[in-house]
Protein backbone atom coordinates (compact mmCIF):
# COMPACT_ATOMS: atom_id res chain seq x y z
CA UNK A 1 0.00 0.00 0.00
CA UNK A 2 1.39 3.64 -0.98
CA UNK A 3 1.16 5.93 2.44
CA UNK A 4 1.96 9.23 3.16
CA UNK A 5 3.81 9.90 6.76
CA UNK A 6 2.91 13.50 7.07
CA UNK A 7 5.75 14.33 9.81
CA UNK A 8 9.29 13.29 10.01
CA UNK A 9 9.91 13.68 14.45
CA UNK A 10 10.47 10.66 16.14
CA UNK A 11 6.67 9.07 15.73
CA UNK A 12 6.43 9.66 12.49
CA UNK A 13 10.15 8.88 11.28
CA UNK A 14 9.98 5.68 13.25
CA UNK A 15 6.58 4.62 11.67
CA UNK A 16 7.40 5.26 8.13
CA UNK A 17 10.67 3.25 7.99
CA UNK A 18 9.09 0.14 10.01
CA UNK A 19 5.60 0.48 7.82
CA UNK A 20 8.50 0.19 4.79
CA UNK A 21 9.75 -2.47 6.40
CA UNK A 22 7.01 -4.47 5.98
CA UNK A 23 6.40 -3.58 2.52
CA UNK A 24 4.20 -0.46 2.34
CA UNK A 25 5.77 2.44 -0.08
CA UNK A 26 5.84 5.25 2.58
CA UNK A 27 6.65 9.08 1.32
CA UNK A 28 7.28 11.16 4.06
CA UNK A 29 6.66 14.63 4.52
CA UNK A 30 8.10 17.97 6.19
CA UNK A 31 8.06 21.41 5.47
CA UNK A 32 11.46 21.67 6.82
CA UNK A 33 13.76 21.56 3.39
CA UNK A 34 16.89 21.42 5.86
CA UNK A 35 15.44 18.59 7.44
CA UNK A 36 13.97 16.33 4.70
CA UNK A 37 17.86 17.26 2.61
CA UNK A 38 19.67 15.85 5.61
CA UNK A 39 17.29 12.67 5.56
CA UNK A 40 17.55 11.88 1.89
CA UNK A 41 21.50 11.91 2.63
CA UNK A 42 20.92 9.22 5.72
CA UNK A 43 21.45 12.13 8.40
CA UNK A 44 19.05 10.98 10.88
CA UNK A 45 17.96 13.70 13.51
CA UNK A 46 17.44 11.44 16.09
CA UNK A 47 19.10 8.78 18.06
CA UNK A 48 17.56 5.63 18.35
CA UNK A 49 19.03 2.51 17.91
CA UNK A 50 18.72 0.74 15.07
CA UNK A 51 16.93 3.40 13.06
CA UNK A 52 19.35 4.38 10.62
CA UNK A 53 19.40 0.32 9.21
CA UNK A 54 15.96 0.24 8.73
CA UNK A 55 16.02 3.70 6.87
CA UNK A 56 19.06 3.26 4.91
CA UNK A 57 17.37 -0.52 4.02
CA UNK A 58 14.35 0.94 3.07
CA UNK A 59 15.51 3.48 1.05
CA UNK A 60 17.87 1.39 -0.59
CA UNK A 61 14.82 -0.88 -1.63
CA UNK A 62 12.57 2.27 -2.98
CA UNK A 63 9.66 1.64 -0.23
CA UNK A 64 11.07 5.02 1.63
CA UNK A 65 11.52 8.45 0.53
CA UNK A 66 11.08 12.22 1.54
CA UNK A 67 9.89 15.56 0.28
CA UNK A 68 8.61 18.95 1.34
CA UNK A 69 6.04 18.37 -0.88
CA UNK A 70 2.21 17.72 0.78
CA UNK A 71 0.72 18.69 -2.13
CA UNK A 72 2.01 15.62 -4.28
CA UNK A 73 2.32 13.30 -1.21
CA UNK A 74 -0.89 13.21 -0.81
CA UNK A 75 -1.92 12.79 -4.33
CA UNK A 76 0.04 9.92 -4.84
CA UNK A 77 -1.70 7.87 -1.57
CA UNK A 78 -5.09 6.76 -0.23
CA UNK A 79 -4.10 7.14 3.27
CA UNK A 80 -2.44 9.20 5.12
CA UNK A 81 -0.71 9.46 8.39
CA UNK A 82 -1.25 12.35 10.75
CA UNK A 83 2.27 12.33 12.73
CA UNK A 84 2.79 15.64 13.49
CA UNK A 85 3.83 17.34 17.55
CA UNK A 86 1.32 17.82 19.93
CA UNK A 87 3.10 19.39 22.66
CA UNK A 88 1.32 21.24 25.49
CA UNK A 89 0.08 23.86 25.49
CA UNK A 90 0.86 26.36 28.57
CA UNK A 91 -2.42 25.42 30.03
CA UNK A 92 -1.42 21.90 30.02
CA UNK A 93 -3.60 21.02 27.37
CA UNK A 94 -2.67 19.70 24.23
CA UNK A 95 -1.71 21.56 21.46
CA UNK A 96 -3.49 20.64 18.05
CA UNK A 97 -2.18 23.57 15.70
CA UNK A 98 -0.11 21.26 13.79
CA UNK A 99 -2.83 18.52 13.93
CA UNK A 100 -5.22 21.24 12.25
CA UNK A 101 -3.02 22.45 9.85
CA UNK A 102 -1.75 19.67 8.35
CA UNK A 103 -5.45 18.31 8.26
CA UNK A 104 -6.46 21.29 6.45
CA UNK A 105 -3.41 21.13 3.82
CA UNK A 106 -4.49 17.27 3.94
CA UNK A 107 -8.20 18.22 2.64
CA UNK A 108 -7.13 21.28 -0.08
CA UNK A 109 -4.95 18.78 -1.51
CA UNK A 110 -6.92 15.61 -1.83
CA UNK A 111 -8.00 15.41 -5.38
CA UNK A 112 -10.18 11.88 -4.36
CA UNK A 113 -11.37 10.38 -0.98
CA UNK A 114 -8.41 9.67 1.16
CA UNK A 115 -8.17 7.97 4.88
CA UNK A 116 -6.71 10.13 7.30
CA UNK A 117 -5.00 8.06 10.03
CA UNK A 118 -4.41 10.30 13.12
CA UNK A 119 -1.16 8.74 14.71
CA UNK A 120 0.11 11.53 16.71
CA UNK A 121 -1.24 11.56 20.57
CA UNK A 122 -4.17 13.54 21.34
CA UNK A 123 -7.19 14.14 23.28
CA UNK A 124 -10.76 12.57 23.06
CA UNK A 125 -13.01 13.89 20.10
CA UNK A 126 -9.89 14.83 18.06
CA UNK A 127 -10.53 12.53 15.39
CA UNK A 128 -13.80 13.31 15.13
CA UNK A 129 -12.59 16.95 14.77
CA UNK A 130 -10.57 15.88 12.17
CA UNK A 131 -13.30 14.77 10.54
CA UNK A 132 -15.09 17.85 10.16
CA UNK A 133 -11.87 19.78 9.04
CA UNK A 134 -11.69 18.24 6.11
CA UNK A 135 -15.60 17.71 5.42
CA UNK A 136 -15.22 21.98 5.97
CA UNK A 137 -11.98 22.07 3.07
CA UNK A 138 -12.41 19.22 1.26
CA UNK A 139 -14.65 20.51 -1.41
CA UNK A 140 -17.45 17.67 -1.31
CA UNK A 141 -14.90 15.12 -1.19
CA UNK A 142 -15.51 11.47 0.81
CA UNK A 143 -12.95 11.41 3.72
CA UNK A 144 -12.60 8.86 6.15
CA UNK A 145 -10.34 9.22 9.69
CA UNK A 146 -8.99 6.56 11.59
CA UNK A 147 -7.18 6.48 15.39
CA UNK A 148 -3.97 4.30 15.32
CA UNK A 149 -2.15 5.27 18.62
CA UNK A 150 1.29 4.41 19.05
CA UNK A 151 3.15 2.69 22.03
CA UNK A 152 6.86 3.18 21.53
CA UNK A 153 9.21 3.72 23.62
CA UNK A 154 12.46 5.55 22.98
CA UNK A 155 15.41 3.60 23.16
CA UNK A 156 13.14 0.84 21.67
CA UNK A 157 11.05 2.01 19.38
CA UNK A 158 12.28 -0.49 16.37
CA UNK A 159 11.78 -3.51 18.34
CA UNK A 160 8.18 -2.12 19.80
CA UNK A 161 6.85 -1.61 16.52
CA UNK A 162 8.10 -5.09 15.10
CA UNK A 163 6.93 -6.83 18.06
CA UNK A 164 4.02 -5.09 19.28
CA UNK A 165 1.88 -6.29 22.42
CA UNK A 166 -1.20 -5.13 20.85
CA UNK A 167 -2.32 -2.58 17.43
CA UNK A 168 -4.87 -0.31 18.47
CA UNK A 169 -7.21 0.88 15.84
CA UNK A 170 -10.08 3.25 15.98
CA UNK A 171 -12.62 3.44 13.64
CA UNK A 172 -16.51 3.99 12.88
CA UNK A 173 -17.22 2.09 9.74
CA UNK A 174 -16.12 -1.38 8.23
CA UNK A 175 -14.73 0.24 5.21
CA UNK A 176 -12.01 1.93 7.59
CA UNK A 177 -11.45 -1.01 9.73
CA UNK A 178 -10.40 -3.11 6.81
CA UNK A 179 -8.20 -0.85 5.03
CA UNK A 180 -6.55 -0.55 8.73
CA UNK A 181 -6.53 -4.38 9.07
CA UNK A 182 -4.79 -4.38 5.76
CA UNK A 183 -2.16 -2.69 6.58
CA UNK A 184 -0.96 -4.16 9.94
CA UNK A 185 -1.85 -7.49 8.22
CA UNK A 186 1.64 -8.96 8.36
CA UNK A 187 1.59 -7.97 12.43
CA UNK A 188 -1.87 -10.76 12.49
CA UNK A 189 -0.48 -13.27 10.36
CA UNK A 190 1.93 -13.69 13.19
CA UNK A 191 -0.61 -13.31 16.08
CA UNK A 192 -0.58 -10.06 17.18
CA UNK A 193 -4.17 -9.06 18.53
CA UNK A 194 -5.57 -5.85 16.21
CA UNK A 195 -7.79 -4.07 19.12
CA UNK A 196 -10.60 -2.65 17.00
CA UNK A 197 -12.63 -0.15 18.24
CA UNK A 198 -14.08 3.56 18.41
CA UNK A 199 -12.31 6.48 17.91
CA UNK A 200 -12.94 8.53 21.37
CA UNK A 201 -11.92 4.40 22.85
CA UNK A 202 -8.90 4.35 20.68
CA UNK A 203 -7.92 8.10 21.66
CA UNK A 204 -8.42 7.09 25.59
CA UNK A 205 -6.11 3.96 25.56
CA UNK A 206 -3.23 5.81 25.16
CA UNK A 207 -3.27 8.08 27.48
CA UNK A 208 -5.11 5.56 30.17
CA UNK A 209 -2.18 3.05 29.86
CA UNK A 210 0.63 6.07 29.60
CA UNK A 211 -1.43 7.47 32.82
CA UNK A 212 -1.11 3.82 34.75
CA UNK A 213 2.45 3.03 33.96
CA UNK A 214 3.24 6.59 35.32
CA UNK A 215 1.08 5.40 38.12
CA UNK A 216 3.59 2.10 38.49
CA UNK A 217 6.86 4.02 38.41
CA UNK A 218 5.61 6.91 41.09
CA UNK A 219 4.07 4.83 43.66
CA UNK A 220 7.37 2.48 43.62
CA UNK A 221 9.31 5.91 43.96
CA UNK A 222 7.33 6.42 46.78
CA UNK A 223 8.03 2.98 48.24
CA UNK A 224 11.59 3.53 48.25
CA UNK A 225 11.19 6.89 49.99
CA UNK A 226 8.87 4.71 52.70
CA UNK A 227 11.79 1.89 52.61
CA UNK A 228 14.66 4.63 53.63
CA UNK A 229 12.85 5.54 56.61
CA UNK A 230 12.00 2.54 57.74
CA UNK A 231 14.65 0.54 56.84
CA UNK A 232 13.07 -1.63 54.45
CA UNK A 233 15.18 -2.97 51.12
CA UNK A 234 13.01 -1.85 47.94
CA UNK A 235 14.65 -4.24 45.62
CA UNK A 236 13.21 -7.43 47.13
CA UNK A 237 10.17 -5.27 47.80
CA UNK A 238 9.69 -4.68 43.73
CA UNK A 239 10.85 -8.07 43.65
CA UNK A 240 8.14 -9.88 46.12
CA UNK A 241 5.08 -7.80 44.37
CA UNK A 242 6.47 -7.87 40.87
CA UNK A 243 5.90 -11.44 40.76
CA UNK A 244 2.30 -11.35 41.20
CA UNK A 245 1.04 -11.78 37.68
CA UNK A 246 -1.62 -9.19 38.84
CA UNK A 247 1.08 -6.41 39.43
CA UNK A 248 3.75 -7.06 37.25
CA UNK A 249 7.40 -6.88 37.38
CA UNK A 250 7.45 -3.88 34.50
CA UNK A 251 8.11 -0.11 35.63
CA UNK A 252 8.92 -0.96 39.45
CA UNK A 253 12.35 0.29 39.59
CA UNK A 254 12.89 2.78 41.50
CA UNK A 255 14.18 6.25 39.93
CA UNK A 256 14.86 10.15 39.65
CA UNK A 257 10.83 10.21 38.45
CA UNK A 258 9.46 9.70 35.35
CA UNK A 259 10.30 11.98 32.54
CA UNK A 260 10.40 12.28 28.72
CA UNK A 261 7.78 13.55 25.93
CA UNK A 262 5.32 11.09 27.10
CA UNK A 263 3.93 10.50 30.14
CA UNK A 264 4.58 14.25 31.78
CA UNK A 265 2.41 16.00 28.82
CA UNK A 266 -0.18 13.12 28.76
CA UNK A 267 -0.73 12.74 32.37
CA UNK A 268 -1.09 16.17 32.67
CA UNK A 269 -3.71 16.27 29.39
CA UNK A 270 -5.38 13.16 31.03
CA UNK A 271 -6.57 14.77 34.68
CA UNK A 272 -7.56 18.77 32.30
CA UNK A 273 -9.67 16.04 30.17
CA UNK A 274 -11.36 14.52 33.17
CA UNK A 275 -11.45 17.78 34.88
CA UNK A 276 -13.68 19.30 31.56
CA UNK A 277 -15.72 16.10 31.65
CA UNK A 278 -16.32 16.26 35.43
CA UNK A 279 -15.36 13.30 35.73
CA UNK A 280 -11.52 14.02 37.69
CA UNK A 281 -9.19 11.65 38.22
CA UNK A 282 -7.63 11.73 41.45
CA UNK A 283 -5.19 9.01 41.57
CA UNK A 284 -4.03 10.82 38.34
CA UNK A 285 -4.13 14.00 39.83
CA UNK A 286 -2.34 12.45 42.95
CA UNK A 287 0.59 10.71 40.39
CA UNK A 288 1.08 13.90 38.97
CA UNK A 289 1.69 15.74 42.00
CA UNK A 290 3.92 12.66 43.68
CA UNK A 291 6.19 12.89 40.97
CA UNK A 292 6.90 16.81 40.95
CA UNK A 293 7.21 16.08 44.71
CA UNK A 294 9.66 12.98 44.17
CA UNK A 295 12.00 15.07 41.93
CA UNK A 296 12.41 18.28 44.09
CA UNK A 297 12.86 16.28 47.12
CA UNK A 298 15.77 14.39 45.93
CA UNK A 299 17.50 17.83 45.15
CA UNK A 300 17.46 18.32 49.04
CA UNK A 301 18.73 14.62 50.08
CA UNK A 302 21.56 15.17 47.67
CA UNK A 303 22.56 18.62 49.34
CA UNK A 304 21.86 16.91 52.78
CA UNK A 305 23.44 13.27 52.08
CA UNK A 306 27.03 15.67 50.67
CA UNK A 307 26.89 17.82 53.51
CA UNK A 308 27.44 14.64 55.78
CA UNK A 309 29.71 13.09 53.34
CA UNK A 310 32.06 16.26 53.17
CA UNK A 311 31.64 16.83 56.74
CA UNK A 312 29.76 20.40 56.13
CA UNK A 313 27.18 23.15 57.11
CA UNK A 314 24.18 21.17 56.02
CA UNK A 315 22.90 24.83 55.34
CA UNK A 316 25.05 25.48 52.19
CA UNK A 317 26.83 22.18 51.57
CA UNK A 318 26.92 22.88 47.77
CA UNK A 319 28.02 26.36 47.58
CA UNK A 320 31.71 26.00 45.47
CA UNK A 321 31.42 22.44 44.92
CA UNK A 322 31.91 20.37 41.70
CA UNK A 323 29.25 17.67 41.02
CA UNK A 324 29.41 15.42 37.93
CA UNK A 325 26.50 14.60 36.69
CA UNK A 326 26.45 11.05 34.91
CA UNK A 327 23.47 10.82 32.26
CA UNK A 328 21.50 14.19 31.17
CA UNK A 329 18.73 12.19 28.74
CA UNK A 330 14.94 10.91 30.85
CA UNK A 331 16.09 7.59 29.75
CA UNK A 332 18.98 5.53 28.05
CA UNK A 333 19.28 4.62 24.65
CA UNK A 334 18.06 7.79 23.46
CA UNK A 335 19.42 11.98 23.15
CA UNK A 336 15.67 13.27 24.63
CA UNK A 337 16.34 15.61 27.24
CA UNK A 338 12.57 16.69 27.89
CA UNK A 339 10.88 16.66 30.94
CA UNK A 340 14.45 14.79 32.25
CA UNK A 341 15.46 14.76 35.58
CA UNK A 342 18.81 16.49 34.66
CA UNK A 343 16.63 19.83 33.68
CA UNK A 344 15.33 19.87 37.27
CA UNK A 345 18.22 18.54 39.28
CA UNK A 346 20.85 20.53 37.62
CA UNK A 347 18.99 23.84 38.09
CA UNK A 348 18.60 23.34 41.15
CA UNK A 349 22.21 22.37 42.40
CA UNK A 350 23.24 24.93 40.36
CA UNK A 351 20.85 27.83 42.31
CA UNK A 352 22.34 26.35 45.53
CA UNK A 353 26.22 27.42 44.38
CA UNK A 354 27.47 24.04 42.67
CA UNK A 355 29.04 23.82 39.57
CA UNK A 356 27.57 21.33 37.50
CA UNK A 357 29.44 19.08 34.58
CA UNK A 358 27.58 16.87 32.53
CA UNK A 359 28.28 14.08 30.91
CA UNK A 360 25.90 11.63 28.51
CA UNK A 361 27.01 9.77 25.15
CA UNK A 362 24.32 11.37 23.32
CA UNK A 363 22.43 14.38 25.11
CA UNK A 364 24.80 16.50 26.47
CA UNK A 365 24.85 18.93 23.12
CA UNK A 366 20.79 19.14 24.25
CA UNK A 367 20.80 19.54 27.72
CA UNK A 368 23.45 22.26 27.69
CA UNK A 369 21.28 24.02 25.23
CA UNK A 370 18.49 23.68 27.63
CA UNK A 371 20.61 24.01 31.48
CA UNK A 372 22.06 27.79 31.94
CA UNK A 373 25.20 27.31 33.53
CA UNK A 374 25.38 23.57 32.74
CA UNK A 375 29.11 22.53 31.57
CA UNK A 376 29.46 19.20 29.75
CA UNK A 377 32.67 17.40 29.40
CA UNK A 378 33.20 14.84 26.21
CA UNK A 379 34.19 12.12 28.49
CA UNK A 380 32.78 10.52 31.63
CA UNK A 381 36.61 10.58 33.06
CA UNK A 382 36.31 14.54 31.52
CA UNK A 383 33.53 14.99 34.20
CA UNK A 384 34.27 13.02 37.02
CA UNK A 385 38.35 14.71 37.03
CA UNK A 386 38.28 16.50 40.43
CA UNK A 387 34.19 16.61 41.29
CA UNK A 388 33.49 16.46 44.97
CA UNK A 389 30.55 13.98 44.07
CA UNK A 390 29.21 12.35 40.97
CA UNK A 391 25.29 12.18 40.44
CA UNK A 392 24.43 9.14 38.61
CA UNK A 393 20.87 10.23 36.58
CA UNK A 394 20.56 7.70 33.31
CA UNK A 395 21.57 4.27 32.97
CA UNK A 396 23.48 3.93 30.06
CA UNK A 397 25.19 0.88 29.86
CA UNK A 398 28.83 3.27 30.18
CA UNK A 399 27.59 4.23 33.24
CA UNK A 400 26.29 0.98 34.53
CA UNK A 401 29.23 -0.41 34.15
CA UNK A 402 31.46 1.61 35.94
CA UNK A 403 34.48 0.10 37.50
CA UNK A 404 34.52 2.68 40.57
CA UNK A 405 37.62 1.08 42.13
CA UNK A 406 39.61 2.92 39.06
CA UNK A 407 37.33 6.04 39.01
CA UNK A 408 36.87 6.85 42.41
CA UNK A 409 40.34 7.98 41.98
CA UNK A 410 39.00 11.07 39.79
CA UNK A 411 37.29 12.28 42.16
CA UNK A 412 38.16 14.55 44.76
CA UNK A 413 35.95 13.21 47.36
CA UNK A 414 34.55 9.14 47.34
CA UNK A 415 30.99 10.64 46.76
CA UNK A 416 28.16 8.51 44.80
CA UNK A 417 24.90 9.39 44.47
CA UNK A 418 23.46 6.83 42.47
CA UNK A 419 19.22 7.46 41.64
CA UNK A 420 19.08 4.64 39.25
CA UNK A 421 20.39 1.83 41.77
CA UNK A 422 22.74 0.07 39.80
CA UNK A 423 25.71 -0.48 41.87
CA UNK A 424 26.02 -2.75 44.85
CA UNK A 425 25.78 -1.41 48.02
CA UNK A 426 28.33 -3.52 50.17
CA UNK A 427 30.93 -3.29 47.16
CA UNK A 428 30.62 0.71 47.01
CA UNK A 429 31.30 0.71 50.89
CA UNK A 430 33.92 -1.63 50.35
CA UNK A 431 35.73 0.73 48.18
CA UNK A 432 35.40 3.51 50.66
CA UNK A 433 32.77 5.50 48.78
CA UNK A 434 30.25 7.47 50.58
CA UNK A 435 27.43 5.81 48.55
CA UNK A 436 23.36 6.66 47.99
CA UNK A 437 21.27 5.02 46.40
CA UNK A 438 16.82 4.90 46.79
CA UNK A 439 15.08 2.61 49.18
CA UNK A 440 18.45 0.47 50.00
CA UNK A 441 19.64 0.46 53.51
CA UNK A 442 23.35 0.37 54.01
CA UNK A 443 25.32 -2.97 54.30
CA UNK A 444 25.36 -4.13 57.88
Amino acid sequence: MKIAMIGTGYVGLVTGACLADIGHTIICVDSAVDKVSALEAGDIPIYEPGLSDVVERNVGAGRLSFTTDLVQAVADCSVIFLAVGTPPASDGRSDLSQVEAATKQIAKAADTSKLVVVKSTVPVGTCRRVGRILAKHGGGKDFSVASNPEFLREGAAIRDFMSPDRIVIGSSDDKTKHVMHDIYAPFAERGVELVSTTLETSELIKYSANAFLATKVAFINEMANLCDATGGDVSALSRGIGLDRRIGEAFLKPGPGYGGSCFPKDTLALTILAQEADCPTRIVESVVDSNSFHIRRLGRRIADFCAAAWCEDSRVPLVGRRIAMLGLAFKANTDDIRQAASTVLAPLLIKSGAEVVGYDPEAAQAAAAEIDFLETALTMDEALEGADAALVLTEWDDIAAINWEKKKKLLKHPVVIDLRNLYDPAKMEALGIDYMSLGRPKPH
